[in-house]
């Protein structure tokens, strides 16, 4: 399949070259010029603006930085210059809204589209691991899933049209809950006494265990290998989490829903990211 991909960022890098992998021609665009070499050392084509990039193709994959970008890019580079007809894929990280309106528009104008945003972080999306939450119509969504398998290992259907952001930023605000919590216990766990592999060892078997701890433990040299013993770089970045937490927030307003855990999240990644945007979230535990 002759497939466009738009935004070579951190994640999307891997995603197209994995997309190259399962056998797919992709024709790339990014702003940056590094980006664009990285994908043309793993097999896409390069093109010089995102509408050269839409020509002639059957499906369209994005990976944006925020909702406004989405909105532009699809406005001026991809209804009008994809073929009418094709699957178009938006897996960035947006508001609800923007990702209902952007579906509508383009739905309007022939084609079909999905919200698929991602679980995984970098390691996934060049692995070829990532969970995908996707929103849009069942038969938008058959279209859109073998594109997404080459890139994923789990394609999960949440529903109608921004259904996928809805499932990826309560996920997000849950795991931001959970780290925190982690982070606290394992600090107070050590104040009183216990070595940091002891609380482990019976925390990870115990009702207190999570994803935080059991496969992204805050700890340096505590259970599988994290960002904490990289000194908490790589993985996702606080920055990126305050994101997430901040699209929840405004969720939550316009939906009416109490999240009273979600907004205290909110408030300690917005003044730890304040210093630390590029830190994996997990580096939380430094300010315990």
């Amino acid at each position: 399949m002759k497939i466009a991909f738009i935004g070579l960022g951190n994640m999307g890098g891997g995603m197209a070259a994995n997309l190259v992998k399962a056998g797919h021609e992709v024709r790339a665009f990014d702003l940056s010029e590094p980006a664009l070499a990285a994908a043309r050392a793993a097999g896409c084509a390069t093109c010089p603006t995102a509408k050269e990039a839409c020509a002639g193709v059957e499906a369209v994959v994005s990976m944006l930085p925020n909702g406004q970008i989405v909105k532009q890019v699809y406005w001026d580079d991809v209804i009008g210059h994809a073929p009418e007809g094709a699957i178009l894929l938006d897996c960035s990280t947006i508001d609800v809204a923007t990702a209902r309106e952007v579906i509508s528009v383009t739905e309007a104008h022939g084609y079909q589209m999905v919200d698929a945003p991602v679980s995984g972080g970098i390691a996934a999306a060049n692995g070829g691991t990532l969970t995908f939450m996707v929103g849009g119509s069942q038969s938008a969504f058959g279209r859109a899933q073998p594109i997404l398998a080459a890139m994923g290992k789990a394609v999960i259907h949440a529903g109608d049209a921004g259904t996928g952001q809805a499932a990826k930023i309560c996920n997000n605000m849950l795991l931001a809950i959970h780290m925190i919590g982690t982070c606290e216990a394992f600090a107070m766990a050590q104040k009183l006494g216990l070595d940091p592999q002891t609380f482990f060892d019976i925390s990870s078997v115990s009702s207190g265990q999570n994803w935080s701890m059991t496969s992204y433990c805050p700890v340096p040299g505590v259970g599988p290998v994290t960002p904490a013993d990289n000194d908490y770089q790589g993985g996702f970045a606080a920055g990126l989490m305050l994101k997430d937490l901040r699209l929840a927030m405004e969720a939550a307003k316009s939906s009416g829903a109490k999240v009273a855990m979600g907004e205290h999240a909110r408030a300690i990644y917005e003044s730890f990211a304040a210093e630390n945007a590029s830190t994996d979230f997990s580096g939380i535990i430094r300010t315990l």
